[in-house]
């Protein structure tokens, strides 16, 4: 009797959840989520409030100036809901301004980041994990931290008791879209300068009527009368092949068109230590302690986005500060002298800090930035017991020995583009590629060894819970690279060996290590869910020629699924047994 009960009880939940699968298959059309966007453009987005979609691109704009008593304070926040952290605001007041030693006259744009306070959710976060599933690593939004993309003035005035305007328009984002941020500065920044507040509230109301930034779509994005034109990029995208935006039919009112939103000038950045971008390279790969002293926060923080990205499309998995301060709230974590430094790579421009970093392993320091196509003259590595100097002599300081020859081709080949006048842009592309091919070099044996580590598809069975990957060994991968190594695509010699070992026990190994595991994780899971549903299809096929009734063929499917297990652990326990 008890069993029958049991029985007539699971058909009933059975009969529930089918006419639950009924309604919500049965949902009236005029509910459905609307499509948004301009023109063609449109993407399916779910119902959003007020400022969903401008929350979408940024946290909030906010208004830094400078006051005599208080010194620098943010005078306003828009939207005006949006929230930030007293320790927050304090960290945008003291980044948003250059060092008083800078001499910024006139208008200056330059990027920072911090650290987001503890414990903040989105109420956004399954929308915009959405879009960010689809992006390549190194655009995904950052989750710890905030960047901040500054538009500074600087001009005399009279009028002021300090005889200087001094005030600073700072975007706040988790997306690292620097050269869309900074381009759309350009257009708020002056405007709001001229007429204040309105112009400021015009913008984020353009902004908020924006699709989200979906990976892979064009989107025209108008904003204070002019219209933008750019492309997000997909992790589906072949690296190095630049998805152009071509114009169209509909493009009469476009005035810009962004060919890339997030790629900083490398040659330009690199130019003022160029004959040691092999070294950075392996530098940054391993994730070394790094630090940048530079005249102004602009080159300041173009040469850390520069140094970031030259491992693309590895990701760079430790913490960065294009523009860092004395007043930072990780000052004191970054300079003690107690502990070995961490792997940052830091952007100054304050003269303090080279004598507070003086014993940091590497330091790059760079003089103004020459003009474009021109190229500094070869210097050799300092060593560091020169740092003293460091105020005055541009140049390299590290006791490091990098692990890989240096390439003379790329050198020649950038050399004779000076020489010939060779466009800017096609310098900077030339040794983009060559960053992209070093780094995929690199990274080629490393995802062929790791792609070895997924269990065969015949291992995976509907009566058994999904297989385990198998554990990374570094003897076993080490083995491979006599006959599958770097040398297979990269003309490079020397100790990849080395190069490698080092590599394993750096951030951007377990980040990257991290990120491959649970991909394969997932798909492993997704197959095992595919052989579920083919199995429940030659069940159901079965039982209904046997005259099985419909509801009661999931009972039967749990029944077949848990005798199936039960001869799996028998059998498991039996090999165990045997051993």
């Amino acid at each position: 009797m008890a069993s029958r009960a049991q029985g007539e009880a699971e058909e009933q939940m059975e009969e529930a959840e089918d006419l639950q699968e009924r309604d919500a298959s049965a949902v009236s059309p005029a509910i459905e989520a609307p499509e948004v966007g301009p023109g063609d453009e449109s993407l399916a987005e779910p119902l959003l409030l007020p400022w969903d979609r401008f929350s979408a691109w940024l946290h909030c704009i906010c208004v830094v100036g400078f006051d005599l008593e208080l010194g620098q304070a943010v005078e306003v926040i828009y939207p005006h809901h949006s929230k930030l952290t007293d320790k927050e605001k304090t960290s945008i007041c003291y980044l948003s301004f250059p060092d008083s030693n800078s001499g910024c006259l006139g208008d200056t744009q330059f990027c920072f980041r911090f650290r987001q306070a503890a414990g903040r959710k989105s109420s956004l976060g399954c929308f915009l994990e959405h879009f960010d599933r689809d992006a390549p690593v190194c655009l995904k939004r950052d989750q710890g931290h905030y960047y901040g993309y500054v538009y500074f003035r600087q001009v005399r005035d009279k009028s002021l008791k300090r005889g200087y305007f001094q005030k600073s328009l700072v975007l706040i984002s988790k997306l690292p879209y620097v050269t869309f941020f900074h381009s759309l500065l350009k257009l708020i920044a002056p405007e709001y300068f001229e007429k204040q507040e309105p112009c400021l509230e015009a913008a984020c109301n353009d902004i908020d009527r924006w699709p989200a930034p979906c990976p892979s779509r064009v989107l025209t994005l108008p904003i204070m009368g002019v219209v933008m034109k750019v492309r997000i990029p997909s992790c589906y995208d072949k690296p190095g092949m630049s998805q152009l935006v071509h114009s169209s039919e509909n493009d009469s009112l476009v005035s810009i068109v962004l060919p890339s939103i997030h790629e900083v000038d490398l040659f330009r950045c690199f130019s003022p230590v160029f004959f040691h971008i092999q070294m950075l390279w392996e530098l940054v790969l391993l994730g070394e302690a790094l630090v940048v002293m530079a005249p102004s926060p602009a080159e300041s923080s173009d040469t850390v986005l520069a140094l970031v990205s030259c491992i693309s499309p590895l990701r760079y998995c430790s913490d960065f500060r294009p523009y860092f301060t004395i007043h930072d709230s990780e000052f004191k974590e970054y300079t003690t002298r107690t502990q070995a430094p961490p792997s940052v790579i830091l952007g100054v421009t304050n003269p303090f800090f080279a004598k507070t970093l003086q014993h940091w392993p590497h330091i790059i320091r760079i003089g103004d930035m020459k003009q474009m196509g021109e190229m500094a003259k070869q210097m050799k590595v300092k060593k560091l017991k020169n740092l003293k100097t460091l105020d005055s002599k541009p140049g390299v300081y590290s006791a490091y020995k990098p692990f890989l020859n240096r390439d003379e081709e790329i050198i020649k080949q950038l050399q004779k583009g000076i020489q010939q006048k060779r466009p800017s842009a096609a310098q900077n592309a030339i040794l983009r590629r060559h960053f992209l091919e070093l780094t995929q070099s690199f990274i080629i044996p490393l995802e062929r060894y790791v792609a070895s580590l997924m269990p065969l598809q015949k291992s995976i069975s509907p009566w058994k819970s999904p297989p385990m990957l198998r554990p990374f060994s570094q003897d076993e991968f080490m083995k491979t690279l006599e006959k599958a190594g770097p040398q297979l695509t990269s003309r490079l010699k020397g100790d990849w060996i080395g190069l490698y070992r080092q590599f394993l026990k750096s951030p951007n190994f377990d980040g990257w290590f991290r990120n491959r595991w649970k991909e394969m994780t997932q798909k492993l899971e997704a197959l095992h869910l595919e052989a579920l549903c083919d199995e429940e299809a030659v069940v159901e096929t079965e039982l209904r020629s046997q005259g099985v009734r419909q509801r009661s063929f999931r009972v039967c499917w749990r029944e077949k699924m848990q005798a199936g297990r039960g001869r799996g652990r028998t059998q498991l326990s039996q090999r165990k047994d045997g051993l």
